[in-house]
Formats: structure tokens, C-alpha cells, sequence
């Protein structure tokens, strides 16, 4: 595979694992930053990371090579603890299957289409005779919804219909339905808003790109890697990765709010509203305590804003809501807790939860890290 911002090594297994491992621990290390780590090759990173795939992945060499460039690319430290992350993660989401099939795809595309119609006011019937009609590559939109098996195909069928169909503009505008997609299911929205860098040839759009083997594992990794916190343990991450960043951290600061105030909170990791410029609940419960914590509404409002950032945990609304919980509690409260979050999507046929997302890929992680160790 081509790579346009680096070129890597040819591979050589390394003949000395416990080296290489005394490596790949001093890369994760940062509590000497002054402190120059030895670098370490590309090939042995590439080496290690085949070594640490699952046995059921196709094409070792072609993840190994993906996920090392990834790393380089990001100048991420290619420890076992990022590596097996990274590792975990795209087992459980894709099980090393750059296209997975999405089993009755068609008939939940359909079921979109169908929704969306009807909040259109437009009769399914007409819909469906609209779709019948051929498509850019000759067949009709209708067959090749019946047929599509994956996320990208069905992403492809809907930017063809909203560019050549009167009605696809009506349904969908210039909003593809498709939001997550690739071997990891990041969200096209944060690769959109992350293109920069990206060391590939794009095929026409950063869309399309999600949706490859080396593209979904190069946004995956940023997504999961690509921004600093102090958690405790790599769970809290990975339930950041399916509720967004600092996730966990804010769920935390939520229920220390809840504690403080009486006030029930849903843990969602959510400080604000960020459709609407009017005060959400965990808001309006924080300007509860702005006497007590000494904070107007605006320095309340100018703190939460910062909750997608790591700056939040400096904010003197942070300080000030943990001295109190931790008072109260007359011991330290969590700094960081799973989000309470139902996942929703029409793809999920059984309720399932942000907690339930994490600890699965924390089984994998462990059992990773335990392959990583055991030579």
C-alpha cells in the first residue's frame, strides 16, 4: 500500500522480543519528559502488532500496516497499552472486517427511507416508484437497497440519490443517514472535522475514506487516542470512544453535581445543550449552587462550555464542585464514571448500553495486554 506522508520499513520480526517490549513500555511513559526515548522502528511496531492480532484476522500484514502508519502519523507512543486498545476496539466493532456485513441492512435502510417520507408527508408508495428508477451504475436505487451489505455500499447508494434524484434532496438534503462507518464505526463527522493531516490520497471525499480499511483505522485511532486524559484505567476510554470525548469525566462531575445539589441527573456526559442556546438540566442544577460556590451564571456557563476539553478539569467550577463533593462524601468521589447511555441505532435489535460497549472492549483489551506480557 502507498503512503504519501511516510514510507515504512521493510518488515523484520524482531529477534528480541523482551527488547522490544522494554520498548514499547518506555514509549507509554511520560513522567520524564525531558527524558529522550529511544526510538522505535516502524518494523517492530509492525511486528508486534501482528503478533498481538486476534488468530481469526485476514491479513495480518495489511492491519499490522494500517495501524503502525496510524501511529506514526499521529506521532502517537506505540505502547502495549495504545496498541491493544486500538486492537480491541476494532475487534469488537468490525471483528478485523474492513466492510462487515450488516445483517437485514436493506430493510432498515428501507425503514429510514420510509420514515423519513412520512415525516415529508410523502406516501410510501411514491417513494418506492421514485426508487425504482436506475441509478449511476444502471440499476435501479430499488435493487440495490434490496442487495446492499454493508455501511459503505448503503453510504455510496445515498450521496447517488440525493445528487440525482429530485426527491432525494427533499428527504435527505445533503444529509447522508450514514453516520459511523469503517472497521472501528467512527464517526464521519469527527474524520470530517479531523482531516488534517491525513496522510493518504483522498477518493473524493473524507467520507469515503472512513469507510476503508486504513482510513477507518487511522480516524478510530484518533478518536480513541488522539487527546490526553488522566483515567485511571483504558476503560473509561473506551466508553469515551462511543459517547465522545471526556465522556466519562463529565458523567463524574455530573453525579458529584447530583450529590451537592439533590438534584437526579441523567449521566450522560452532556455539561450543555449544544442544539440550543437554552440552560440543560445538568445546567440549570449547577446555577442551584452558584451562591454556595461563589460562581455567576456566566462563569457556571463559561466552565461547562469547556466540557468537550481537557481545560474543564482546571476550571475553578471543577475544583470548586469536587471540594464540596469530596466534604460531603468525607472521602475523594470519582473523577470519572461509565455514562448511563442506551445506545441507539436501527441497526441495534437489543437494548445495550455505553457500560455494556466499554467492558466488552475491556475483556478484549485485558486478554490483549495478557498476549503482550506473556513473552
Amino acid at each position: 500500500m502507498e503512503l504519501t506522508a511516510f514510507t515504512l520499513p521493510p518488515v523484520r520480526f524482531s529477534a528480541r522480543p523482551l527488547a522490544l517490549a522494554a520498548l514499547l513500555a518506555l514509549a507509554g511513559c511520560t513522567s520524564k519528559p525531558k527524558t529522550e526515548a529511544p526510538e522505535i522502528r516502524p518494523a517492530d511496531v509492525h511486528a508486534e502488532v501482528v503478533r498481538l492480532l486476534p488468530s481469526s484476522a485476514a491479513d495480518r500484514q495489511g492491519w499490522a500496516t494500517d495501524i503502525t502508519a496510524a501511529f506514526a502519523a499521529q506521532q502517537l507512543p506505540p505502547s502495549h497499552s495504545n496498541l491493544c486498545a486500538v486492537l480491541a476496539v476494532t475487534e469488537q466493532e468490525s471483528n478485523f472486517k474492513a466492510d462487515a456485513p450488516v445483517p437485514g441492512l436493506g430493510k432498515i435502510a428501507w425503514k429510514e427511507i420510509e420514515r423519513r417520507a412520512g415525516e415529508k408527508h410523502i406516501p410510501a408508495f411514491v417513494v418506492r416508484t421514485a426508487l425504482l428508477i436506475p441509478s449511476s451504475n444502471g440499476k435501479s436505487y430499488s435493487a440495490r437497497l434490496d442487495k446492499v451489505r454493508n455501511e459503505k455500499e448503503l453510504s455510496d447508494i445515498f450521496d447517488d440519490f440525493i445528487g440525482m434524484v429530485p426527491m432525494g434532496q427533499r428527504l435527505f438534503g445533503n444529509l447522508n443517514p450514514v453516520h459511523t462507518g469503517g472497521p472501528m464505526q467512527v464517526s464521519i463527522a469527527f474524520a470530517e472535522a479531523h482531516a488534517k493531516g491525513y496522510p493518504y490520497p483522498v477518493d473524493g471525499a473524507i467520507r469515503r475514506e472512513v469507510f476503508s480499511r486504513r482510513g477507518g483505522i487511522y480516524f478510530g485511532t484518533m478518536h480513541l487516542l488522539g487527546y490526553p486524559t488522566d483515567y485511571p484505567t483504558p476503560l473509561y476510554r473506551f466508553a469515551d470512544f462511543n459517547a465522545g470525548w471526556y465522556a466519562s469525566r463529565n458523567a463524574a462531575f455530573q453525579q458529584a453535581v447530583s450529590q451537592i445539589s439533590g438534584i437526579p441527573l441523567a449521566l450522560d456526559g452532556d455539561l450543555i445543550r449544544y442544539d440550543s442556546d437554552t440552560p440543560g438540566t445538568t445546567e440549570l442544577a449547577v446555577r442551584t449552587l452558584g451562591k454556595t460556590l461563589d460562581l455567576s451564571e456566566r462563569d457556571i456557563r463559561r466552565a461547562l462550555e469547556q466540557g468537550e476539553e481537557q481545560g474543564f478539569s482546571d476550571t475553578t467550577l471543577y475544583q470548586r464542585v469536587y471540594a464540596r463533593a469530596d466534604k460531603l462524601a468525607g472521602k475523594p468521589v470519582p473523577r470519572a464514571v461509565l455514562p448511563g447511555i442506551t445506545l441507539e441505532s436501527p441497526k441495534i435489535t437489543r437494548k445495550l448500553t455505553t457500560a455494556w460497549f466499554a467492558n466488552r472492549v475491556n475483556d478484549r483489551y485485558q486478554r490483549c495486554m495478557a498476549k503482550a506480557t506473556s513473552s
